[in-house]
């Protein structure tokens, strides 16, 4: 069996692929371009190939005769012709829940360092301000408790549902929107999209984008929101028009948010959030939440089985 992996930068250099080696000859390149990606298919023409981003469309799988599988080393496979695997008996596989606990924890990272203004104490304590300062303690940036505070949720599966158990863990009172309209959730209060807008102290996006969710998060939603609230998107980047989240940041229409994912990544040059400097207004990561190591790890180990499964192996 040959295996060919053409993007082993998106799932981690420090993530051991030993185990692939022992089901046959493996073929490994960091990143891969569709033109290269085409090459390479023609040139080691294998029985499967790993991708993540890579456009694995009809000329990409007509490439390799021999390709009897396609494993995504992600959930979504909207980069994969469905149609044309079906078609020539091509085997796609994706992987689901893997990260659940990374993204989780990162949403909470997200708004710990905003709520409890992280950067602007620890600036205060590297500055040699506090060296200085007559007191053994500094409150002059105000933080609240989560407790008694409004928890929006955006989404609410997998990871939305435990997002919910955990903030009222903190006491904080949970409601969330079904960007469906049909997800009714035994245990958690359902709110409309206005109440959720103008009631949160917090807003935690978790969805997937779709037809529902594409620019959700736009002038007129961050206009409704308290001046004091906080946005965290930790679903897809194009939920929110990124001009707009600007606008709202720049104009205190609300107070801060965290962004784990952006409409084009890497992020692109032009990009508004650029021009927001202020790390208590504005914390982004680089799209890394559902990234710990045991989540990738998890990842691999999950192909690897599919893999196996589908060879008997």
């Amino acid at each position: 069996m040959k295996i060919l992996m053409l993007e082993t930068m998106t799932y981690g250099d420090d993530i051991s692929l030993e185990q692939f080696n022992r089901l046959g000859e493996v073929v490994t390149y960091s990143l891969s371009s569709y033109e290269e990606a085409v090459a390479r298919m023609k040139e080691h023409n294998p029985d499967v190939v790993i991708i993540n981003k890579t456009n694995m469309n009809a000329e990409c799988m007509a490439a390799a005769p021999n390709l009897k599988m396609v494993a995504e080393a992600a959930t979504g496979y909207n980069n994969i012709d469905i149609e044309y695997a079906k078609a020539h008996g091509i085997r796609v596989a994706n992987v689901a829940g893997y990260s659940t606990q990374s993204v989780i924890q990162h949403t909470f990272a997200l708004a710990f360092y905003l709520v409890e203004k992280m950067r602007y104490y620890d600036d205060f304590v590297k500055s040699g301000e506090y060296a200085e300062w007559p007191c053994f303690s500094h409150f002059a940036n105000v933080f609240h408790e989560l407790a008694g505070k409004t928890w929006g949720i955006v989404g609410l599966g997998n990871i939305g549902r435990r997002v919910a158990d955990i903030a009222k863990m903190f006491g904080c009172h949970v409601i969330y929107y079904s960007t469906s309209g049909k997800n009714n959730q035994e245990g958690y209060e359902r709110a409309d999209f206005d109440t959720l807008l103008t009631t949160s102290d917090i807003i935690s996006v978790h969805a997937p984008l779709d037809a529902n969710t594409q620019d959700l998060m736009n002038a007129e939603a961050f206009a409704k929101m308290k001046k004091s609230a906080i946005f965290l998107n930790l679903g897809r980047g194009p939920i929110v028009v990124e001009q707009d989240l600007a606008d709202a940041l720049k104009n205190n229409e609300i107070a801060a948010a965290g962004l784990d994912v952006l409409c084009v990544e890497p992020m692109s040059a032009d990009n508004p959030l650029r021009e927001i400097k202020d790390s208590n207004k504005l914390i982004i990561t680089p799209h890394i939440a559902w990234a710990s190591v045991e989540a990738r790890t998890r990842l691999m180990n999950i192909i690897l089985g599919q893999v196996k499964e589908y060879f008997k192996l």
